[in-house]
């Protein structure tokens, strides 16, 4: 059967743009296609904009959709880029119109009144806010993992930076790029399955944010609602240590999100990782599980040395009547791999570390599965 037009459009719909998880039939992104008599075909694809960095991977993707088809001698793709009014209603299409939710009661964003899509009670994301009473006690590194864990088990992740002083996520997860703007709409880098949004990707490196509360407010909002996230199935939110002007907002912001506290074995980082759940109870998000972190250390002689004491994560559990969802090891492996951008639990999901996390993933993505049912369709009338 020969090759026409129609056959190779279906048979590029499939293929997805590698950033925004849609087919480059529906985006727009297929421009022309011609056939050769020698069986040749032509493809003219636009970009979202210039200097695309997954080029290459769209130009795999194409190619491999089509060198399989009958009567296909081989493929002569090029590339244009979208104008200025393709992109504006690419980011209509896909992130809304900011003028139609003006009216919305929801919390709205800084940018051109878009609301909070989390905060509605239609979305099916889950936000689970991170935090801890300080520092110090591998919160990042839970977060860069356990977001992992979440996306190796089929769920699709976002991860929010809000550590807007002490920003590590883009370093802990290995991204290799900046966010990608198409009209204002903001394109978070993907690694290891998560997508991820960080104040580190906007200030030059080695440069202090020195910000008050306002700023820090509006950041938040914009990480929020000029990100197209997608709808993940969680947004991990990696909060700032302490209870300071970042927890208030995102309290204000997510008001469905669900707080998960690390902390350490010690008595003294237990007592000042309760103020983390005080300060939820105060603002109204419910606390749904403990994570313990340097639990112990195994030595050559595969004994296991508690090097900050014992105790600690369980009897902030009793204390606050919630479960105690995990105890991690101490492993040097853990914080390597956050300082070189391969987390433990992608690069060895086979390890003691990256099973407990493989453990708390699933028992927060099952077992604590909110019972309440959210849907835009009932209504109360």
């Amino acid at each position: 059967m020969a090759i026409t037009t129609e056959t190779v459009t279906e048979a590029l719909r499939p293929v997805e743009d590698p950033e925004l998880h849609r087919s480059i039939v529906d985006l727009g992104m297929l421009r022309n296609v011609e056939i050769g008599s020698d069986g040749r075909v032509g493809v003219l694809i636009a970009l979202t904009v210039a200097g695309c960095p997954l080029r290459a991977e769209i130009q795999n993707r194409v190619v491999s959709a089509l060198e399989p088809l009958p009567e296909v001698a081989g493929v002569d793709l090029e590339f244009t880029v979208m104008t200025d009014e393709d992109r504006a209603e690419l980011r209509r299409r896909l992130h809304g119109d900011p003028a139609a939710t003006a009216g919305s009661t929801a919390a709205h964003g800084h940018s051109e009144g878009r609301a909070i899509p989390f905060s509605d009670a239609g979305s099916r994301t889950r936000p689970l806010l991170i935090a801890s009473g300080k520092g110090g006690v591998g919160k990042s590194s839970v977060t860069t993992n356990l977001a992992v864990a979440l996306a190796a088990q089929g769920y699709s992740v976002g991860v929010v930076d809000a550590d807007i002083y002490g920003y590590s996520i883009p370093r802990m997860l290995g991204t290799d790029r900046d966010p990608v703007v198409i009209d204002q709409m903001l394109l978070p880098p993907e690694q290891w399955g998560v997508r991820c949004i960080s104040i580190g990707y906007f200030v030059p490196a080695n440069e202090a944010v020195i910000w008050r509360g306002p700023m820090l407010h509006k950041a938040l909002e914009q990480f929020l609602t000029d990100v197209f996230w997608d709808e993940p199935d969680f947004l991990l939110v990696d909060m700032p240590p302490g209870t300071g002007d970042i927890a208030l907002s995102l309290s204000q912001y997510l008001p469905r999100g669900e707080v998960y506290v690390v902390t350490t074995p010690q008595p003294a980082a237990q007592k000042v990782a309760r103020l983390s759940a005080a300060m939820a109870a105060k603002v109204n998000l419910p606390v749904r599980g403990i994570i313990e972190n340097m639990s112990w250390f195994t030595g050559d002689d595969a004994k296991r040395y508690e090097l900050f004491g014992s105790g600690g994560g369980a009897s902030l559990a009793d204390e606050l009547d919630v479960p105690l969802l995990g105890q991690l090891p101490l492993v040097p492996a853990l914080r390597e791999g956050g300082d070189e951008g391969r987390p433990i639990t992608a690069v060895d999901p086979d390890s003691e570390a990256a099973q407990v996390f493989h453990r708390i993933a699933g028992r927060i993505a099952v077992e604590l599965k909110p019972t309440k049912v959210f849907s835009p369709q009932l209504k109360i009338i």
